[in-house]
Formats: C-alpha cells, structure tokens, sequence
C-alpha cells in the first residue's frame, strides 16, 4: 500500500501525542516536582542521583525488552498493536502521579518508570511505522515532521501547564503545587486521546500466513530475534552505526532528562527552567522541519555532525553559566538541533536496514537509546556525587555545602561531553553505501 498524506498526519500525530509526556513529565514538571515535593528536604545531589536511577531503570527494562518485541509485531504484523499497550500504560502511568502524596519518592519513581516504559516501548513500534509511510524519498521531510509535530503539540500542552502553575487561582487551584498535579492529568487525556489517530489512520502490513496463529508469531519471532544478532554481527555498516548513534544520543537523551535538575542545582529557580524549557520547544517546531529538509538536500549524516558539534558546544557552554538569560540562550541553541539530531539519525538508520524488518531493526535501535539512558543519568548522578565527595571540606558550613553542590553539578554535566566526541569519531567510519548493499541482500 503506497504512502498516502492521511497515514502520514496519522503517524505524525503520534508525536504530538507523547510528547506532552516527554516535555511536561520527564523533563519538565517531574524533575521539579521529585526534588521539592516527592523528595523534600533531601541533598540535591541524591535527589539527582534518584532520577537518575529511576531513569535508568526504566531505560534498563525496555532495552532488554525491545529487541524480542520489535521481532515478534513484525511477525505477527502487531506493531499498533504493540504500540497502544505501550501508550496505554503510559497513559495510566501520568494519571496516576496526580495521586502520589508528598514525601513518596518511591512511590513516584515507580510511576514514572511504568510510565517512561510505556513511552519508550510506544517508540519502538512507532519508528517502526515509519517506512509504512514514507518512502526513501521522503524519508528524512516526514520522520522531520514527525519531531515538529511533538514539539508543537508538547509545547502547546505545556505552555497550557506552565501557566496553570504560575497563576493557579486564575484556573481554579489552590496553588501551584496543585497545578503541577493536575498537568501530570492532563497529560494523560491528552496522550491518549491523540493516540487515536495513528491507530485508525495508519495502515499495517498484513502477516504471513504462517505466522497467523499466536504461538507460530511468538515462535517465529524468537527465532527472528536470533537470526537478527547474526546478522547484526555481520553487518558492519549497521553495527558501527548502532555504535555511534548509542553514544551521542546518550548526551542527547540525558541533557533532556537532567537539565531541569541540573539547573536546579546550581541554584536557578524552578519557574525560569520552566519557561526555558517552553522556548526549547517552540523553538524545535520550526528547527525540525529545517533539518528535515537539509537532511533531503545535503544528506542526514552532516546535519548529524552540525547537531553534534552544537551540542558540544552548548554542553560547555552550560559548564559556565551563571545567569538566567543564559540559561534562555542556551534553551535556544538546544531547540534549534534537538529535533533535528533525533528525526536525522532515524531516518539516515531507515536507509541502513532490510526494508521487510523495521520493527526488528528499530528494536535495536531503540535498545541501544535505552541502554544510552542507563549509562547517560547514572554517569551525571555519579559523577555529581564523586566530586561532592571530593570537594567538601571538613566540618562544611550551609555555604560550602551550597557552594559545593553547584561546582559537582556542573562537573557532573561536564561528563556529557565524553559522548558526543566519541559518537562523532566513530560516525565518521559509517558507509551508507555498503550499508544499503548489506541490507538489500538480506530482504526477503
């Protein structure tokens, strides 16, 4: 079935859809909300390295599951399938943290976990649908419109949420903490009202009949799964790519999930982050498209290179700031690379791949984002940690302490920068043109 421009908007607004989650929760309100509400009175550095585990552990969970998922919905043709469980408890997951008390930390972390699964789970079956709806052509514009389409949708919610949490008695709540917990609802109706629309809009290629029964599709896809390390082994174009792209997407996953925190830490207040983090998003709008259409022009794998070298730069850059307006500065240089990155990498991985395997393929990619986010948070945690504990000094005043904190925050962002310098290097040894030549053999 040939792409059509309807299965096209139904795809894309699966973006707009879970990126409320991604933009109000992960980075936005949940950060916040843990250190001052869930985990109140704690050191800024453990709260830190709490989110980090609990990002980590959800990161860990969905690895090791995508892999064999992605094998068996493409078996048993069950990628929507798939992806509404996904959605669905991650929908669950964002209504219930308007229920977790204060002081819960626990408790919230493991909400959000179930709820970071349900959204990264969704992902692997929705890249997945992407060469349902595009083809080579127009690869690179749609998986671009698809990251436009979630910074729209996920700013507009959020703008929404933000003043809900800057004037809550002009919305009927009692303060601002209320408004956060009322943002975690909204989240929820608006991700799974949304979601509708690339169930019902989106084709799905039809199984092979041997497949049709549920133990032939389990069985097959097992056996899929194994065949798909073989191959992998063999295919030096992909696995050095997979390599490359699980490295700098660290960076890029973990500046998304720890920002807020980080900024946080060094002492701006939780409002400022808010709104820094709103103009990432209007900003990624119009960016994404931008590089969708460079990548169609000069190729994905330099607007990849120009994304990195923004981010390595707007990594040091965060190192030294010391004021809000720079925090807005570098707000805009993330927004301007942060979608694009993202849609480039998916779609140059499309080219790379047998055409009759995506979801397979994509259980690998997004395994190696996941196992990214293990290594990413738990690398700013513990390094924040480690040079805490290297730099207080003995008997420390509420000054030091304070002092202290700031300095192993910003050592603890430093780390980053190790990623995306050694994604770049070996990006750099990635030959699309064997890569396709590998994957059209094994189509079929």
């Amino acid at each position: 079935m040939s792409p059509t421009k309807k299965a096209v908007w139904g795809w894309a607004m699966y973006d707009w859809a879970n990126s409320a989650f991604a933009v109000t929760i992960m980075s936005g309100f949940f950060p916040v909300f843990f250190k001052q509400y869930w985990s109140a009175g704690v050191d800024v550095n453990l709260s830190t390295a709490r989110l980090g585990v609990g990002n980590a552990v959800a990161g860990m969970l969905v690895a090791l599951a995508a892999p064999v998922l992605g094998a068996v919905a493409d078996r048993g043709s069950a990628r929507k399938r798939f992806l509404a469980f996904f959605a669905y408890l991650g929908v669950v997951s964002s209504l219930s943290l308007f229920f977790v008390g204060q002081g819960q930390w626990i408790l919230a972390a493991t909400v959000y976990v179930l709820g970071v699964i349900g959204f990264s789970g969704s992902i692997v079956f929705y890249d997945a649908m992407l060469p349902v709806v595009a083809d080579e052509n127009e690869v690179d514009v749609v998986s671009s419109l698809g990251y436009s389409m979630g910074y729209l949708g996920g700013g507009l919610l959020f703008l929404i949420n933000v003043l809900m949490v800057m004037m809550p008695h002009r919305f009927g709540l009692a303060d601002a903490g209320q408004a956060v917990q009322v943002g975690f609802f909204t989240v929820g109706l608006w991700w799974g009202g949304f979601t509708l629309f690339i169930l019902f809009w989106v084709p799905e290629p039809s199984a092979p009949k041997s497949d049709a029964t549920p133990s032939g599709i389990w069985i097959g896809g097992f056996a899929q799964l194994k065949a798909t390390f073989k191959r992998i082994r063999h295919m030096k174009t992909v696995f050095l790519f997979l390599c490359a792209y699980w490295l700098y997407i660290d960076g890029v996953d973990t500046i998304i999930r720890m920002a807020v925190d980080y900024g946080m830490s060094i002492g701006f207040a939780a409002n400022d982050l808010l709104l820094a983090l709103l103009i990432t998003q209007f900003v990624g709008f119009p960016a994404a498209l931008v590089f969708g259409r460079l990548g169609k022009r000069w190729g994905p794998r330099r607007g990849i290179y120009i994304a990195i070298g923004v981010y390595a730069a707007a990594t040091c850059f965060g190192v030294t700031m010391t004021r809000k307006e720079e925090f807005y500065i570098l707000a805009i240089i993330i927004g301007l690379v942060q979608g694009g990155i993202q849609a480039l990498s998916r779609s140059y991985y499309a080219r790379l791949i047998p055409a009759d395997k995506p979801a397979e393929f994509y259980g690998f990619y997004n395994m190696l984002g996941k196992f990214a986010v293990i290594i990413g948070p738990l690398l700013v945690g513990g390094a924040g940690l480690l040079m805490r504990h290297v730099l207080m000094p003995d008997n420390p005043t509420a000054a030091d302490m304070a002092r202290v904190g700031s300095q192993a925050a910003r050592w603890s962002i430093a780390s980053v920068l190790i990623l995306f310098v050694a994604g770049a290097v070996l990006l750099y040894f990635v030959d699309e043109e064997k890569g396709r030549a590998q994957a059209a053999r094994l189509e079929g």
